[in-house]
């Protein structure tokens, strides 16, 4: 079969058709003349293009999706098959009018029309002859009007400088498909095959980057000498473009070094991220500074931040900084820069909070009250650095939460317990790999707020080790007048941490740095009395543990009588912590009952509790009898409360040597010492004969052994036990005692009175004795908790014999 080549759709690449194909061939000088020949009707249906321009002898396709152009083209191609083609004045009208259309157009024949899978229609033309729309008849349907055929004015064939400029477009056009890379080399085929000087010239105008307005231009000169120095003027101007193109690709490629190469693949890379779905370093970039616009910083923190987002974006980002530069910026923005949660000043509903979460604990309620009622009045006050000190379970974490809660500040907590490393308060410095913010600075920025409550939990158990020590590092946190800028190593700017409400907690204050200590207001959490504790079970523990354990309040009923049982039978701790486990014990027994379908006891007996909990095991912490010389009870300071012991001391024949046991610490083994040097010394006073001095030993002992004891506060315990040993006489029931002594004499003032006194209270002790300095500390103590308890006040050592010692003596008694 003959093959013949034909322009394809493109214009500018051939392919092969069979001979029967209805795509017209390459023009020939016969094919134009017969163009030529023929006659134009006198009207024709107006088909306008919106961004092209049909040359004659042209085939282009044009797809159609305006419903006019559509109807158009399909009632032509079922008829004549030929249209007129005017290009627009402006693409972007819609519904083009006879104003809206150039005059000068082509005739065109349909070749071909095509069904797209879009919906619209493509129909691929052939131009004929040039024509000037003469007046339109019609726009509805489509657009109809008469027309008129212009002539070109063709040169003389033999005029040499036509053909010269005719050689001329085609040696350039080859030149120009040669030397660009987007035009198949196919066309030079097409080119060379051309014979009609006007086919030629139409040929090249229709493909050369050219706008909509010059191609008409082009079209409407009908001079076709003078078309064909326009042609050329333009390709020229092409030719020159694509040659410095062409050369400045070429010096590109000769620069580019390693650098640069790997830029390029980096784009590869992001386009390729953008089509798996993910998000581009650039939008990265963008997307942060979006972010930073909502940013209520000053101009020193934003000057800061677009310094360092200009360093991001000059950063390869596949080098390891890269990630520690977006870490970096993306905690600069998720920080709350001076954006704060409006307090709550509503003092009664605060109240009414503390209250209902916490039973007990005026003096730290009262506190917070305070300081709401001056923020209140002043709002503007830095916020104070307050330190719950007490033992375990006393209340002192869950307090912050109501604190916040009463605020209407976000909650925050850190717990500092066995913290050795400092870069844990200040942050690393950005510089390592790995490195992250302070504790501090990533708490604030979960909070979402620059002043939450932050509750520093075990302040007390910070230690410190070759990586720095963190309670020096605190120093600046909680310092009111210096954390206004507290400087993060990550961060590297100043924090304001003035508006934070920082509450700290500790079981203990001899193991907080001094100068720590002093920056903080120490608010003293001591223990629950007995009372206490039972209405904190009654109204907390209990409805919590039904809670956690899936029951009601209908499953476990536990009076006041048996909770009293419970907390004197198996705690003897001073928060409620013990407490609760044995109340969840009860729970379980009462959840297990129900699970296996078994009777038990809605309403707990004391014999439940016994079974449940087994016996009493607390008992130890009741007074012992006094029919014993030398036996006397003391009151103790723990890190867990208040807490009574027993000295014991007794004679043996010996020289007089003096020893101690009961693991006892060295301020507690000079106060025994110290006793004995002072009874020594006043013998005849205490009726005790001098030789008992020389002819026994004596050996005092503190029970329990295991557990370590040191303080001062049991010099007046000794004293009596010692005078009580050698005088064989009784110590009063139920009395107790504490108090430091000195060599001439004196009693002086101890701490921890409350818990000494709930201790007391916990023994069924009835009458205490103190220095007298100490009554200022019973004044400070609610009347309620003394109930029960009658007071001596001394000053002297004898004072102190006269009122623990009887004139009795015990059964039995040495004669010494």
């Amino acid at each position: 079969m003959k093959k013949t080549s034909f322009l394809s759709l493109d214009s500018l690449s051939l392919q092969e058709f069979d001979e029967n194909s209805e795509l017209i061939p390459l023009m020939t000088p016969e094919d134009e003349e017969e163009i030529n020949n023929e006659e134009l009707p006198a009207t024709l249906p107006i088909l306008s293009l919106r961004n092209t321009v049909l040359f004659p002898g042209v085939v282009i396709p044009i797809t159609a999706g305006r419903d006019k152009s559509i109807k158009l083209i399909n009632d032509a191609n079922k008829g004549s098959k030929v249209i007129g083609v005017v290009a627009q004045k402006d693409e972007a009208i819609e519904n083009p009018t006879a104003k809206d259309i150039h005059e000068t157009g082509t005739v065109a024949r349909i070749l071909r029309v095509l069904k797209m899978p879009d919906g619209n229609t493509t129909v691929i033309i052939q131009g004929k002859k040039r024509f000037n729309v003469a007046e339109v008849i019609t726009e509805e349907p489509y657009m109809n009007a008469t027309i008129r055929e212009v002539p070109e004015a063709k040169p003389a064939s033999q005029s040499k400088e036509f053909n010269a400029i005719i050689e001329s477009i085609k040696d350039l056009a080859l030149q120009i498909i040669q030397d660009s890379p987007n035009i198949p080399s196919e066309a030079s085929f097409a080119i060379k095959n051309i014979q009609s000087d006007s086919f030629l010239i139409n040929f090249v105008s229709s493909n050369m980057n050219l706008s909509v307005q010059e191609k008409q231009r082009l079209l409407e000169t009908n001079d076709l000498k003078e078309r064909a120095l326009e042609t050329l003027k333009y390709m020229n101007i092409e030719f020159q473009k694509l040659e410095l193109k062409n050369d400045i690709q070429s010096k590109v490629q000769s620069d580019m070094n390693q650098q640069q190469r790997e830029y390029f693949l980096h784009q590869q890379m992001k386009t390729i991220q953008e089509e798996l779905g993910g998000v581009s370093y650039d939008e990265e970039l963008e997307e942060m500074k979006e972010r930073a616009k909502s940013k209520k910083w000053d101009d020193k923190v934003k000057k800061h931040f677009d310094k360092e987002i200009a360093k991001m974006q000059r950063m390869n980002p596949q080098v390891a900084e890269y990630s520690i530069q977006r870490n970096y910026l993306d905690l600069f923005l998720d920080l709350p820069w001076n954006e704060f949660s409006k307090d709550k000043f509503d003092l009664k509903r605060a109240k009414r909070i503390l209250d209902k979460d916490h039973y007990g604990l005026d003096d730290v309620k009262r506190r917070i009250i305070e300081y709401l009622a001056v923020l209140k009045l002043r709002n503007d006050m830095k916020s104070p650095i307050l330190c719950l000190y007490g033992p375990p379970g006393v209340g002192k974490t869950s307090l912050g939460k109501s604190i916040a809660e009463a605020l209407g500040r976000e909650y925050v907590r850190i717990s500092l317990g066995g913290l050795r490393d400092e870069a844990e308060i200040r942050g690393h410095r950005k510089t390592y790999i790995g490195a992250m913010p302070g504790r501090i600075i990533q708490s604030l920025k979960k909070a979402g707020t620059s002043n939450p409550v932050f509750v520093l939990d075990e302040i007390d158990k910070l230690s410190n080790s070759h990586q720095g020590d963190p309670s020096s590092a605190m120093l600046e946190v909680l310092d009111p007048e210096q954390n206004s800028e507290f400087y993060d190593n990550f961060l590297e700017m100043g924090f304001d941490l003035s508006k934070v409400m920082f509450i700290a907690t500790s079981n203990s204050l001899n193991t907080i740095q001094p100068a720590l200590r002093d920056r903080m207001e120490i608010i003293n959490v001591t223990g629950y009395t007995i009372e206490e504790k039972v209405e904190i079970a009654k109204r907390h523990l209990l409805p919590k543990q039904l809670e956690e354990h899936g029951l009601d309040d209908k499953a476990l009923k536990i009076a006041k009588p048996q909770l009293e049982k419970i907390v004197e039978g198996y705690t003897r701790e001073s928060g409620v912590r013990g407490l609760e486990k044995q109340i969840a014990k009860m729970v379980r027994y009462a959840a297990k009952n129900i699970a296996m379908e078994e009777t038990y006891n809605i309403k707990v007996t004391n014999d439940d509790i016994v079974e449940v909990l087994g016996s009493p095991k607390m008992e130890r912490d009741k007074y012992e009898n006094n029919d014993v010389a030398g036996v006397v009870t003391g009151l103790a300071w723990t890190r867990v409360g208040g807490d009574i012991l027993f000295i014991e001391s007794i004679l043996s024949k010996g020289k007089g040597s003096l020893s101690i046991t009961g693991n006892l610490g060295k301020v507690m083994k000079e106060s025994a010492t110290i006793a004995m040097e002072y009874i020594k010394a006043n013998a005849d006073e205490f009726g005790i004969n001098p030789e008992v001095f020389d002819k026994y030993n004596v050996h005092i002992h503190v029970p329990e052994g295991a557990t370590p004891k040191d303080g001062p506060s049991a010099g007046v315990t000794m004293l009596t036990s010692l005078v009580s040993l050698f005088t064989q006489r009784k110590v009063k029931k139920n009395i107790a005692m504490t108090g430091e002594i000195t060599l001439r004499g004196k009693v002086l003032p101890v701490g921890g009175i409350k818990e000494k006194i709930l201790a007391a209270k916990r023994a069924r002790i009835k009458e205490i004795l103190l220095c007298e300095d100490n009554k200022r500390d019973i004044d400070e103590i609610k009347p309620e908790y003394l109930k029960g308890l009658s007071f001596h006040y001394v000053s002297d050592m004898r004072d102190v014999i006269k009122l623990a010692l009887t004139n009795q003596k015990v059964k039995d008694a040495k004669k010494l």
